[in-house]
């Protein structure tokens, strides 16, 4: 039975409106405040009923609309005046998304709370791109990290010692702009240069692009098409393994159109035709 004046910290999931759990869409559609995030598919703002208040507190690097400290005030509140509240993350709440920082501030406060997870980026972009994380025969471990730390920082809180030599496969959230600090870090802990490298961005959406090269080039190349973030960074053998397990029909890409100057007709499918999509509406009923 869901309660008013409750915070439900839901994970929308990793871009496609239909990857997003059935439990997070059912409160959704129930919520009467839904406070999201900048990432989070309009298709899914749309499923709150008509007359929910909806608040967007979306961050971009750089660019804040609201403060975080805002942000937990807004969700106190917001509880405190008897609505049910939806914060709605990209993601999952507990990866990279703050919401442990949330869930602190409402224990706090006396407001009762439930978490509901959501499928992370970090998992699920790779597995667009055809790329698992593990593999029996060339990966046994892997490690999530983020990569938003300050570009002129002169040492990262980063393990990248151990990061590099211990761990099969790196996937690096919020990365994209630190990546040639990330690639130096890991060549100079002793990763070889030859590592391959997989950036998806906008992965699991229309928009998927992804790019692939090794620790020696990824930075030229994506310098060269001025990749820009969302990108989650896969890190290892098993990137390899795209070339065979390839099977999301991705955008023509960067990469193309950095070639090619001419309307080029991209080889994925609408949105509204991927099979996540169409079934969104008969998830619940």
């Amino acid at each position: 039975m869901l309660q008013r004046g409750k915070v439900y910290l839901v994970g929308a999931g990793p871009g496609d409106p239909g990857l997003i759990t059935v439990r997070g869409l059912n409160l959704l559609r129930q919520a009467e405040v839904l406070i999201y995030d900048r990432l989070v598919h309009p298709d899914l703002v749309a499923e709150a009923p008509d007359d929910a208040v909806r608040i967007y507190v979306g961050k971009e690097s750089g660019r804040h609309c609201m403060s975080q400290e805002r942000i937990n005030r807004l969700l106190v509140t917001s509880a405190q005046d008897g609505a049910l509240v939806v914060r709605l993350k990209g993601g999952d709440p507990f990866v990279f998304g703050r919401g442990g920082e949330e869930a602190q501030t409402l224990v706090e406060a006396g407001i009762p709370f439930e978490i509901v997870p959501g499928v992370s980026s970090a998992v699920a972009v790779p597995a667009y791109a055809g790329i698992p994380l593990t593999h029996r025969k060339i990966a046994s471990s892997f490690a999530v990290i983020t990569g938003h730390e300050e570009a002129d920082k002169e040492e990262s809180a980063l393990p990248w010692g151990e990061l590099a030599t211990a761990v099969d496969t790196l996937v690096v959230l919020m990365g994209v702009k630190s990546l040639p600090q990330i690639v130096r870090h890991l060549m100079n802990a002793g990763r070889s240069p030859e590592t391959p490298v997989a950036l998806i961005r906008q992965g699991t959406t229309a928009e998927q692009f992804t790019l692939i090269g090794t620790l020696t080039d990824i930075v030229t190349k994506a310098e060269a098409v001025q990749l820009a973030p969302p990108v989650v960074i896969v890190i290892g053998e098993v990137v390899r393994l795209r070339e065979q397990l390839q099977w999301f029909s991705e955008n023509v890409g960067l990469e193309e159109k950095s070639k090619v100057r001419k309307d080029r007709r991209p080889r994925t499918e609408d949105r509204s035709q991927s099979p996540q999509s169409e079934f969104l509406d008969g998830l619940v009923g």
